[in-house]
């Protein structure tokens, strides 16, 4: 183990962050000048250590230049990683990995660059997207700020029993291009989960009739995205509806968006369909 090489690999992977010798000394809780020691031979105290190696996010083994290879406890250190992190950041944790593992899938070991960073870089409305297709699989990332997310799904042994067997996609896609349809799902997607409503609701918002209203309900109720229950009221027995709301949806919508930016996006990278490259 080369003790006189953590200064070196400090330098190294702080530049590659791209943050200061005063950024790093404050998160340690030293000064910058002994940032500044390490990086010119000098060696932190041993206790310093684990802290320094979570402010970049890499094992003590990494700050001593040694390759990790056993990897046994690997998904252990992830769930670590994870579940140590606040309630409300574990999605940014989970995103930062993802980020990770996309660009590895283009055969390379991914250097520097957080995708925090990248999402600065590229600003609110610049629109960025990652691909990989290979014959094993694709993947999928949206890198703006404004809309990340990360699907990956590793090739089917049957395509036509995966994708096309038993779906009517040409009624799926006929009922929900009606405009009413679409409206209502958006609508109740913003609306409190759980939250009864009758066809008023939609004949209010919507500026639709009755029957109409009832014709939209129905198609919902078909793909399960509604569902019924009847309660007393006035000692009247009456039809109200609940939303379930469904990741898929949203989902719908990411990808769908993806595809209307494809010919306007400032940056797309793609692999190939043999060989993940990167563009």
């Amino acid at each position: 183990m080369n003790i006189d090489a953590i200064g070196v690999n400090v330098a190294k992977l702080r530049k590659e962050k791209g943050v200061t010798q005063e950024e790093l000394a404050q998160y340690v809780s030293v000064s910058a000048q002994a940032v500044s020691k390490w990086e010119n031979g000098g060696v932190p105290d041993t206790e310093l250590l684990p802290k320094i190696a979570d402010f970049f996010g890499v094992s003590i083994d990494t700050l001593f230049g040694r390759s990790i290879t056993d990897y046994s406890d690997l998904h252990t250190a992830l769930a670590k990683k994870i579940t140590e992190s606040a309630v409300d950041q574990r999605f940014k944790t989970v995103m930062e990995l993802c980020w990770t593992m996309e660009r590895a899938m283009f055969g390379e070991q991914p250097k520097g660059g957080d995708l925090m960073s990248l999402q600065e870089e590229l600003g609110e409305k610049h629109l960025s997207y990652s691909s990989v297709r290979s014959d094993y699989g694709i993947t999928l990332m949206g890198l703006s700020r404004r809309l990340p997310y990360f699907l990956i799904s590793p090739e089917s042994s049957d395509k036509e029993l995966a994708f096309f067997e038993g779906v009517d996609y040409v009624s799926f896609f006929k009922d929900f291009s009606d405009k009413t349809v679409f409206d209502t799902m958006v609508m109740l997607n913003k609306r409190e989960n759980g939250k009864a409503f009758t066809p008023n609701l939609l004949m209010k918002n919507l500026n639709v009739g009755f029957e109409e209203a009832m014709t939209i309900l129905k198609t919902l109720y078909k793909y399960g995205v509604i569902k019924t229950t009847n309660i007393e009221m006035d000692d009247v027995t009456q039809e109200v509806y609940t939303f379930d709301p469904t990741p898929s949806f949203v989902a719908l919508l990411i990808f769908t968006r993806e595809m209307l930016d494809r010919n306007k996006c400032y940056n797309y990278y793609m692999g190939g369909r043999n060989k993940p490259y990167l563009l």
